[in-house]
């Protein structure tokens, strides 16, 4: 049975494995967005206590590595998906 893409209205015309790898990165990038709020957060909390500026610190150092992450995951996505032949992208 040969499904025209037109019967089903979810069928995206980029293709299900770029459709496939978009999610991943985009799941990614939602996950370290969610750690980077986290460390701030923390972060800033411990900065209300003087003996916690240390750790508070080094929280903030981590969220600002994580902030680098987040376009790394975004460019990674790109190339990822920049080597889908282009045949597997037409149903």
């Amino acid at each position: 049975m040969v499904e025209d893409w037109t019967d089903n209205p979810l069928t995206l015309k980029l293709g299900r494995e770029e459709l496939i790898i978009r999610r991943r990165y985009e799941v990614l990038s939602i996950i370290n967005d969610f750690f980077i709020a986290i460390w701030f957060l923390i972060g800033s909390i411990l900065f209300l206590f003087p003996e916690y500026e240390t750790a508070a610190v080094w929280l903030f150092i981590i969220g600002s590595f994580q902030f680098l992450i987040r376009p790394t995951i975004r460019l990674i996505s790109h190339i990822h998906i920049k080597r889908i032949p282009s045949s597997n992208w037409e149903s």
